[in-house]
């Protein structure tokens, strides 16, 4: 069967090309008449535009690059869930973007503005800021999605802050009665590491009588957190661990298991995310939870907005976050 062009619909409606495709464009000038008339020609021939085709002369594609680079974590398929209903929803469609490995911003900007994108979401709390900037540097409408927040950002943030993080968890494991306290964080180059520690060891020195460790795993992954926590095992334990993400707590105390030690009765543990995986009856993980529904709506409302205003104001919103108890941290 041979593809129907806007040549068929224009012959079908008796119509120029030139008016099938201003029916189909976007804020295009054309007559109600005229519409409904190509209209029911495209419906009975089974024509549907081409968008990318379309993005040729009007230079939008309605694409967005949707960039992360952990595809190990089962965090990021929620979060891609989201975005790409979120995206299409509003007639734009999401272009997947694995940067595992990636070192090089410009790499990844050749690579998407060979795409035409229409804009960028940089989702990730691991990549360097400067893969952001990269885009915005290029003319490129761009949101950093678990970014560092800041009160004078170079592109638009959602995110949360990862210091009271820390600390939160901090004073929870404290008020539980422990006393030697560890942070098990993802990559330490990873800001998000960086400040859920710096907030974690504040939180703990304001405490007499507690002692803080800390340690960073490869990863935010499963295999990461239990690697780590079997080398911790190897010497002096502490009593509850902060793990700085659900999976890497997970690892840890399938870790934890081998070693024929119980949670929270041998140790303690809290998480953070809440992904959907904390809350299984097999694993139960007391966790902090990031309100990721609200923070892709408002990624996408941010993107929506550049499409429109291209020179919009770089701006930071952070989400507050907090504790879903369960059962890997002894009761108060």
């Amino acid at each position: 069967m041979k593809a129907v062009t806007l040549k068929h619909v224009a012959e079908r409606a008796g119509v120029s090309r030139s008016a099938v495709s201003r029916t189909f464009t976007e804020g295009a000038s054309v007559s109600d008449k005229m519409r409904r008339k190509v209209e029911k020609a495209a419906q009975e021939l089974g024509y549907r535009p081409n968008f990318l085709a379309r993005g040729l002369s009007t230079r939008r594609t309605k694409l967005i690059g949707l960039v992360a680079d952990n595809f190990h974590n089962p965090f990021f398929l929620q979060i891609f869930d989201l975005f790409t209903r979120g995206l299409q929803e509003r007639e734009l469609w999401p272009l997947l973007v694995n940067l595992s490995e990636e070192k090089d911003p410009g790499h990844s900007l050749r690579m998407l503005q060979q795409y035409s994108v229409d804009g960028v979401v940089v989702a990730s709390s691991t990549l360097p800021p400067a893969f952001a900037h990269a885009f915005r540097q290029a003319g490129v409408p761009v949101v950093n999605t678990f970014g560092r927040h800041t009160t004078s950002p170079e592109v638009h943030i959602v995110g949360i802050d990862n210091r009271a993080c820390g600390r939160t968890a901090a004073e929870t494991l404290i008020e539980r009665g422990y006393r030697h306290i560890a942070f098990m964080g993802g990559p330490n180059t990873a800001t998000s590491t960086q400040d859920r520690l710096a907030g974690f060891l504040e939180a703990a020195a304001e405490h007499s009588g507690v002692r803080a460790s800390h340690c960073f795993s490869d990863a935010y992954s499963f295999e990461a957190g239990r690697k780590r926590m079997t080398d911790l095992l190897k010497g002096e334990r502490a009593e509850a661990y902060f793990c700085g993400d659900d999976v890497l707590s997970i690892g840890a105390m399938s870790a934890l298991e081998s070693a024929d030690l119980q949670v929270p009765q041998d140790v303690g543990i809290i998480g953070l995310n809440d992904i959907e995986m904390a809350a299984w009856e097999n694993i139960n993980l007391t966790t902090i939870r990031q309100p990721i529904r609200e923070m892709v709506n408002s990624t996408i409302e941010l993107i929506v907005a550049m499409l429109k205003e291209p020179e919009r104001e770089p701006e930071t919103r952070v989400f507050r976050c907090r504790i879903v108890e369960r059962g890997t941290l002894r009761p108060l």
